[in-house]
């Protein structure tokens, strides 16, 4: 019944969605356009290509990505909307992220009517098969889930407006008819884009990639191996319910009193204070009963214990797991401050040691269920090296633990040779990602080359502009100054140095320069930066600068020595010298005395989510890290994402705004796209004089 649903559905939807102005990959309309750009870039044309995240789903935003048939594939921007609405992972009509995309490409001298294709993020018709099917298996129990979309990752109030989206975008730019769209599938988009940009280079030896997701249009769980250049889909679980995604999310939200898609890498960080052995945990043993790990690495949920395939919200629990954990916490729980999860009442509450051993269960039996699907596929495609992509990636304490268990004892017994897992993780593995993929894939099946693999992810709209940054800065409250330039490398070195001279001091400073990073990790762009060797750094950090509970660790930037000084960096993710630490997305054990000499950004667990910098990517936080070694003898800092509640800063107004509403953040270093730097600080009476009284030291001391 559930097969027949899905063919039914799926159907039907394909008719519906090409009558709006969508179109499968497999259409008469997609074919065409494919084989119009073969002959495009056969003949040395530029193809733009724009890789749309529509609204209904979290993370919208459009990607711009030119394709030649030299170079293949290049970014140009990857948009997303939450950076220009302020509302975090929104699932609205992404406007403003199109129209900084027409932006840029007036800047380029081209328009928004050249561009060649708009790819959407997903298989519309293929998703409603896929509900349809699932909702007929689970019947009776699911239909209550057919009444709130929002559990499958949906936002109902939206979708509709989904559907209009061809109309919408010809009325947005003035085209003369709506926009034709071409849809591309969800997982095999975070496959190819995943693996085209790794530095996994083609030869003989085949890439195992494992997408591991929320959902998909097809399914949560799909596997697939590259052999010389070429895809293949080796599995798809065809279950928007057995998840790893999902079981992490409602778990963690649960048990964490947080909401989706927030609760997630919170649940993470709180684990590293709770009980992580397998041995002696109190809730591990039971709690794993929650997944099935079958034959050929499939994962299913225990429907005797899970009721989230039916009702992941009201009552996710069935009574036998209820027996386990606990009552759930109810949806008007969440983000209350007597419901959340907060370390620091492990002092007065004697519940909370037992809530965070629940989270290291939650950990620990997710690892499981990673090692397992990763087993398998390396044994079916005799690969040592994965590629690992999809909302589940960004558990950065997992993937570590994939190299771990992976290891040359592992490869001797299972593939007979001497080998171990190489890793590498995309910096936007989850839905921000996707729409990248979906323009990665179009000109791979037009035939472009793959393009080059990616080293950093500052693509997130255009650089400031000096004009834009002055005019942020004629604020009442806020007092600046400009202080140089960058374009220079004596220009660029005087700046790194003032604001080393300031983290030295323990202060706590912001660098906003350049296009923003996309994905959800600021490497720089965005960045709040403290003393690594101040041990109260944490604590200002998250009480003072940032709001937010103690159980969320700091992370470390560094140079490539200094993160082998102080962190065990696994031989497994060392390819395109350790191109997987670049990004956040892979934590690393600490070195003994690492503790004693870089507090701040070892987690309770003893490990820290490290990125690496490099000079040819970002030379001013480059500069900025050694001269930061000079003066407090690491080159490594701590580094936070630059906002306050709410998405990344994305444009100076709300880089100036964020100052504004953190009232222990002592400056933010803004940088024009022309090099041009300027500092900002609080004024009147919330002015320390700290930024002023630094600032003359420094440069006394340069006199």
């Amino acid at each position: 019944m559930g097969a027949a649903g899905f063919r039914l559905a799926k159907g039907l939807a394909a008719r519906t969605f090409a009558a709006a102005g969508f179109h499968q990959l497999d259409s008469a309309f997609a074919q065409q356009r494919l084989s119009l750009a073969r002959e495009k870039l056969a003949r040395g044309e530029t193809l733009y290509l724009a890789g749309l995240g529509p609204p209904g789903t979290h993370n919208s935003g459009v990607a711009l990505v030119e394709v030649t048939q030299a170079r293949g594939p290049r970014l140009i921007v990857n948009n997303e909307e939450e950076r220009f609405s302020g509302n975090k992972h929104t699932t609205e009509y992404p406007a403003k992220s199109l129209d900084a995309m027409a932006a840029t490409l007036r800047h380029m001298g081209v328009d928004v009517g050249d561009i060649f294709a708009w790819l959407t993020s997903w298989d519309y018709p293929t998703l409603a098969g896929t509900i349809a099917r699932s909702l007929l298996e689970e019947a009776p129990q699911s239909l209550k889930l057919a009444r709130n979309t929002e559990a499958a990752g949906f936002d109902s109030r939206r979708l509709d407006e989904m559907t209009r989206t061809p109309k919408k975008l010809a009325r947005q730019f003035g085209l003369p008819s709506r926009v034709p769209l071409i849809c591309m599938p969800h997982h095999d988009n975070h496959a190819w884009f995943s693996f085209a940009a790794s530095p996994f280079a083609d030869h003989n030896e085949p890439v195992a990639i494992a997408v591991l997701d929320g959902t998909g249009d097809l399914g949560s769980i799909s596997l697939y191996v590259v052999e010389n250049g070429a895809m293949r889909r080796l599995y798809c679980n065809e279950s928007m319910f057995d998840s790893l995604g999902a079981f992490y999310s409602v778990i963690s939200s649960t048990q964490g009193g947080w909401t989706w898609l927030s609760c997630e890498g919170r649940y993470m960080g709180a684990a590293a204070w709770g009980n992580m052995d397998r041995t002696s945990n109190p809730y591990y043993a039971r709690l794993k009963e929650v997944l099935h790990l079958g034959p050929n690495g499939e994962v299913r949920i225990n429907r005797a214990l899970a009721n989230w395939y039916c009702d992941p919200f009201d009552r996710p629990y069935k009574r036998a797991l209820i027996e386990i954990l606990g009552e759930p916490l109810r949806p008007d729980q969440l983000w209350n401050p007597d419901a959340v999860l907060r370390v620091e009442d492990i002092k007065h509450r004697p519940d909370t040691q037992d809530r965070l051993d629940k989270a290291a269960a939650t950990q620990l039996v997710f690892e499981d269920a990673m090692i397992h699907v990763a087993d398998h596929l390396l044994r079916a495609t005799g690969a040592n090296r994965l590629v690992l992509t999809g909302g589940v990636a960004l558990n950065a304490v997992g993937n570590m633990r994939l190299l771990e268990h992976f290891d040359e004892a592992w490869f001797g017994a299972a593939q007979g040779r001497k080998a171990r897992l190489h890793l590498w993780v995309p910096p936007v593995p989850g839905d921000p990602g996707v729409t990248i993929g979906a323009a990665w894939l179009f000109a791979h099946l037009a035939g472009s080359p793959r393009g080059a693999p990616i080293t950093h992810a500052f693509y997130c709209g255009d650089a400031p502009l000096r004009e834009e940054i002055e005019a942020a800065l004629k604020t009442e409250d806020i007092v600046s100054q400009r202080l140089g330039e960058v374009a220079s490398a004596q220009g660029r070195e005087a700046v790194a140095d003032l604001m080393a001279f300031m983290v030295a001091r323990n202060g706590v400073i912001a660098l906003y320069q350049g296009a923003a990073e996309t994905g959800p990790r600021a490497l720089g762009h965005r960045s709040i930066l403290a003393n690594p060797c101040d041990a109260g750094a944490r604590e200002i950090l998250n009480e003072r600068v940032k709001y937010r509970e103690a159980i969320r660790p700091l992370a470390p930037m560094a140079t490539l020595e200094a993160a082998k000084q102080f962190f065990e960096l696994e031989e497994g993710a060392s390819d395109a010298s350790y191109n997987a630490y670049n990004y956040m997305v892979l934590t690393a054990r600490s070195k003994p005395g690492a503790q004693e000499k870089i507090p701040a950004v070892i987690h309770a667990d003893g490990t820290g989510r490290i990125q690496i910098v490099r000079e040819e990517d970002d030379p001013l936080t480059y500069a900025y890290l050694k001269a930061l070694g000079r003066r407090v003898g690491v080159e490594m800092s701590v580094n936070t994402s630059f906002n306050v509640a709410g998405p990344i800063a994305q444009t100076p107004h709300q880089a100036i705004d964020t100052l504004r509403r953190s009232r222990g953040l002592d400056a933010v270093i803004l940088v024009a796209g022309d090099g041009t730097a300027y500092a900002a600080w609080h004024g009147g009476e919330r002015d320390s004089g700290r930024f002023t009284g630094w600032l003359a030291g420094w440069k006394a001391a340069h006199d």
